[in-house]
């Protein structure tokens, strides 16, 4: 791998203060709009079609430039950020590999990003790029940033709709990462399962997938390295427990349903 692209929310970025902020600006408690999102995302929907059920016919991008007209816009440190992400990415470009951030976002949030001056070679937004993902157009531009060809390029992300799909249909090779909403739930779907080159659990994963394999198997046989990291080849031990524990006829059709829901926004 010459280079790691990475998306944004949810794989850098936690969603913590973005519902809480949003819960705070329509006036509900947070818990109310954190269950609307996960209902949202159980369904294959956009997350934000939950500030819509909140407020039927709400112009998300209207409210979002009033609430930063009234001070109460984007805010972001060093605290959203996941712990493993320093970590990561330093170890990543100490390996040589070049780590571009690249996700939706708004311009704000890219100012925001590049202030916490990441180990990152390049930092930016779809609002920067003018165009968002799934869009192929922004695959595109990820291919430009990664300045690797397709094959040597890895993109990250949680989302498998809006990261892992397109990222694969643009020819990029893909890591599903087990994180946030989108990440945990759609985990061990067979499309997810079958898409996914690697599935890891922790951004330090990826320092694995880079290593030279004498370096690899030198620290493997030091106990150095410990990495969930799967390739798609065979199952392990998540998918053969995720798909022992529901037997009864709810928990199957719970399971088509997700399935076909996954489906309809591939």
């Amino acid at each position: 791998m010459e280079t790691i692209v990475l998306g944004i929310g949810e794989t850098l970025v936690r969603d913590d203060r973005r519902w809480s902020s949003w819960a705070d600006w329509l006036g509900v408690p947070p818990h109310t709009l954190s269950a609307l999102v996960g209902a949202a995302v159980a369904q294959g929907h956009d997350a934000t079609d939950a500030l819509r059920t909140l407020r039927p016919g709400m112009d998300v991008e209207a409210a979002y430039r009033a609430r930063s007209a009234a001070g109460r816009g984007e805010h972001l440190d060093e605290s959203d950020l996941y712990q493993d992400v320093r970590p990561a990415l330093g170890e990543l470009r100490a390996a040589g590999v070049r780590v571009v951030v690249a996700g939706n976002g708004s311009a704000r949030a890219g100012e925001l990003l590049r202030a916490l001056d990441l180990p990152a070679d390049l930092v930016v937004t779809s609002a920067e790029w003018g165009v968002r993902k799934p869009d192929p157009e922004f695959f595109a531009r990820v291919a430009e940033a990664a300045e690797a060809p397709p094959a040597a390029t890895l993109y990250v992300g949680d989302h498998p709709a809006d990261d892992l799909f397109p990222a694969a249909a643009a020819g990029l090779r893909t890591a599903h990462l087990r994180r946030g909403p989108y990440g945990h739930w759609w985990a061990d779907h067979p499309d997810v399962v079958e898409t996914a080159e690697f599935r890891i659990d922790a951004l330090t994963e990826l320092v694995a997938l880079v290593r030279p394999p004498e370096a690899e198997a030198e620290a493997a046989g030091a106990g150095a390295i410990g990495t969930d990291a799967e390739g798609t080849g065979g199952e392990g031990p998540g998918e053969e427990e995720a798909g022992g524990e529901e037997t009864d006829a709810a928990g199957a059709a719970r399971e088509g349903a997700r399935r076909g829901a996954l489906r309809s926004v591939r």
